[in-house]
């Protein structure tokens, strides 16, 4: 079986949407979890602290530390996995600091997101593109 150019250009490109669909998915899960922590309302910059690598050499452990001083709550998010929700750190009245530090999976080169709710109601993010050389979630 031949194909002509045209053919194969076609199959080519579905065959590249097809692989970014599951990406796009994770994306727009990405965009749900924030909208349900911040209530639909408006996201603003500073006042937020992501520290991530810039490079990863293994997707498997990604140490990652947020600071938000004054934030009642810091959601995670890991806007290119299946499930991009990572952790949700809860701060009470006699918090000594608002930060935290973990250690995420990631399934390949993405965007670590952090969103903070502030005590007054507002919030800020703050995010940061890792590059994921081996290992990650399946691969």
């Amino acid at each position: 079986m031949s194909y002509t150019r045209r053919q194969t250009l076609a199959i080519g490109l579905g065959a590249a949407t097809a692989a970014l669909l599951p990406y796009r998915a994770a994306l727009a899960a990405a965009e749900d979890d924030i909208a349900a922590f911040t209530g639909g309302a408006e996201v603003g910059t500073g006042g937020i602290t992501l520290t991530a690598p810039e490079i990863a050499e293994n997707g498997n452990t990604v140490p990652i530390e947020v600071s938000a001083p004054g934030a009642v709550s810091i959601l995670i998010l890991a806007a290119g996995n299946p499930n991009p929700g990572v952790a949700t750190f809860n701060f009470g009245p006699l918090s000594a600091s608002q930060s935290a530090s973990t250690r995420i999976r990631l399934a390949g080169t993405q965007d670590v997101v952090a969103v903070a709710k502030m005590a007054d109601g507002s919030f800020v993010s703050d995010r940061k593109e890792v590059k994921v050389t081996i290992g990650g979630c399946g691969g």
